[in-house]
């Protein structure tokens, strides 16, 4: 029998069907965006702070760990200020996607709130791989 080979793209589609409903923007195109000239989302890491101390997008605000009652009430602080319909871009970075403790919590926690533009930034492996090592910007 032949081993199956599947290419690093089709695991990529393979896990954004299996994050579900969660609407996702790919690395990439968040560094796009961030490099043009358009209008930026507000963009919130809602991990750990150690990640977000250490290194996290330019512009970001810190939400909390989405995935304690703490964390949360932080998010709902960091955001209270924001129109509803803002473009709002989150993400995580912790670990593995399907992994993540506190993208799905943030992320239902800002559509109870009424944000209408909120998009997961996916990280499939963690923010370290996915972003600072394809050498998108960071902020120390």
């Amino acid at each position: 029998m032949k081993p199956l080979l599947i290419s690093a793209s089709a695991l990529t589609l393979l896990a954004v069907a299996l994050a579900g409903d969660l609407p996702v923007i790919q690395p990439k195109d968040l560094a796009a965006q961030l490099r043009s000239d358009t209008a930026k989302p507000t963009i919130v890491q809602v991990g750990p702070n150690l990640l977000f101390r250490s290194h996290h997008i330019p512009g970001a605000i810190y939400g909390g760990p989405g995935s304690k009652p703490e964390g949360l009430d932080a998010l709902k602080a960091a955001v209270k200020d924001l129109p509803h319909e803002r473009d709002l871009v989150i993400y995580c970075g912790c670990c593995p996607w399907d992994k993540c403790p506190n993208i799905k919590p943030a992320l239902e926690l800002l559509k109870q709130l009424g944000f209408t533009h909120v998009k997961a930034m996916y990280s499939g492996t963690n923010f370290k791989t996915d972003w600072i090592d394809q050498g998108y910007p960071v902020a120390p």
